[in-house]
């Protein structure tokens, strides 16, 4: 690749030593972010385009940076250069960026002009010492064809997501293509099974919640915020009801020939004929990734958690917070709680986070922390949980997906928040973890970031990809 194969070029820095170390650093930067790609969500939470562009523009600047540098070298200017401009400014996602900016901070430290310097924990990938061209080369044709996910910081897990992830698109692929071939064989089996499908949700789906008698049970009152969430949470799931309703009463009268199938009831048809979520009902729908039969499972879930809501008289103890339309309406709700009753300004408070037990039964039957929530039914990703510690811990062989322990948000003026060694995780609603870019400058399928305790470098999480999910894709 030029200018680097140049031979004349790669000699031609006065500081020759640096200059080749960092240049072998960059080659390896630039091959991270290219291969991550491949592991998904947990790589990258967009797929970006980065090209050989990025890494001969970023060659060029290190040679002109290293060569006119004094005693000391641009450490900050080539991560500015690199992780801010050239591959930086492909990047949209702020969690994205501060993995890129974690993997230059990790490459580009003053370790680097030493003897010994390791690219990966394995020692694996390295800087050789010899430091010709033809060293270079030939260390990197005696480098493993197929890295292991190591080298990208990942846990070894992730060959596994990533696997998954080829296996689902292959699949995919698969149906689209037999929904465009046309179906054949016994249509009308297919038929009987679809209305079987119908008639079941119907028969379990529950009526709309009644607006009006939830306002007057929990009216709207300055120093219960909650109130207006639940309220505001039952129209969003009426609206979603409504469809789900009228879509398979009116496939049902379809399939028995009373009504004509439309264009869309025949999307609504062909997918739960295959087991997906139909786009009608996606259109009004929370964010998931589910495949038909879990989704209707984990709607009606969140339909019953409303309704003991609202038969209890009263805000639940602990909260099952997958189970919101949109959760941060709830989590705002909280904060307004706080500062209302300690009259305060609410963008003076924010929540700290405690770890509690991994059973959210002790807390469901107990009482209301006196502030804040008691909060369950996540899980994590691209790490484990120590019990016993209460502290992220690695991932146990095959095991992708963890439950989270119940968490307690507990809103405190941010000036009163401690330090202490934890992870900032990000929360995303579903496995995608992309979503829209909103106004806020984050995704909408982000919530928000969750300090998790840990014994281990928050640059060690990061480069492992570790989030919090309030749903999986099963």
């Amino acid at each position: 690749l030029d200018p680097i194969s140049d031979e004349e070029f790669f000699e031609s820095c006065p500081k020759s030593r640096d200059f080749k170390r960092l240049l072998f650093g960059l080659c390896f930067i630039h091959a991270f972010v290219q291969e991550r790609k491949k592991f998904g969500p947990i790589g990258w939470n967009i797929p970006y385009s980065f090209n050989d562009s990025d890494l001969r523009i970023s060659v060029r600047q290190l040679h002109m940076y290293v060569g006119k540098s004094g005693d000391e070298l641009p450490f900050a200017a080539l991560k500015y250069t690199i992780g801010e401009c050239n591959y930086g400014g492909r990047v949209t996602d702020d969690k994205d960026r501060r993995l890129l900016s974690t993997l230059l901070d990790l490459i580009y430290d003053e370790k680097i002009t030493g003897e010994e310097f390791n690219l990966s924990s394995s020692g694996v990938y390295r800087i050789p010492k010899n430091n010709t061209l033809q060293a270079y080369v030939e260390y990197v044709d005696a480098l493993p064809t197929i890295p292991r996910p190591e080298v990208f910081g990942l846990h070894d897990n992730a060959d596994i997501t990533k696997d998954l992830n080829d296996t689902n698109q292959m699949i995919a692929t698969l149906i689209t293509t037999m929904g465009e071939a046309g179906g054949g064989g016994d249509s009308g089996g297919q038929e009987q099974v679809v209305r079987a499908m119908c008639s079941d949700i119907l028969e379990r789906l529950p009526p709309n919640f009644d607006i009006e008698k939830v306002q007057k049970a929990f009216p709207v009152l300055y120093e219960q915020s909650l109130n207006q969430v639940l309220t505001q949470e039952m129209l969003r799931y009426n609206r979603l009801t409504t469809i789900v309703r009228n879509s398979l009463v009116n496939v049902i009268k379809a399939i028995d020939g009373t009504i004509v199938m439309s264009s869309d009831l025949e999307k609504v048809y062909n997918s739960l004929s295959i087991g997906k979520v139909p786009p009608m009902w996606m259109s009004k729908s929370y964010p998931s990734m589910k495949p038909a039969a879990a989704y209707v499972e984990d709607f009606f879930g969140r339909l019953n958690m409303l309704q003991s809501w609202y038969e209890a008289g009263a805000p639940p103890s602990a909260f099952w917070l997958p189970g919101f339309f949109f959760t941060p309406s709830f989590c705002t709700a909280v904060l307004q709680n706080y500062a209302r009753k300690n009259k305060l300004a609410i963008d003076t408070i924010a929540f700290d986070f405690e770890m509690l037990d991994m059973d959210p039964e002790i807390y469901k039957n107990g009482e209301s922390p006196t502030n804040g929530v008691y909060v369950y039914g996540m899980y994590l990703e691209g790490c484990g949980w120590d019990i016993a510690s209460r502290t992220l811990s690695e991932s146990r062989p095959r095991v992708l997906f963890e439950p989270s322990p119940v968490i307690w948000f507990k809103p405190v003026q941010t000036k009163d928040l401690k330090e202490r060694p934890c992870y900032a995780c990000p929360v995303y609603r579903t496995a995608d973890r992309r979503g829209v870019l909103a106004t806020t400058g984050h995704s909408t399928n982000f919530l928000m970031f969750l300090n998790m305790p840990t014994d281990k470098p928050e640059h060690h999480w990061t480069m492992r990809g570790v989030c919090m999910l309030l749903s999986l894709s099963y």
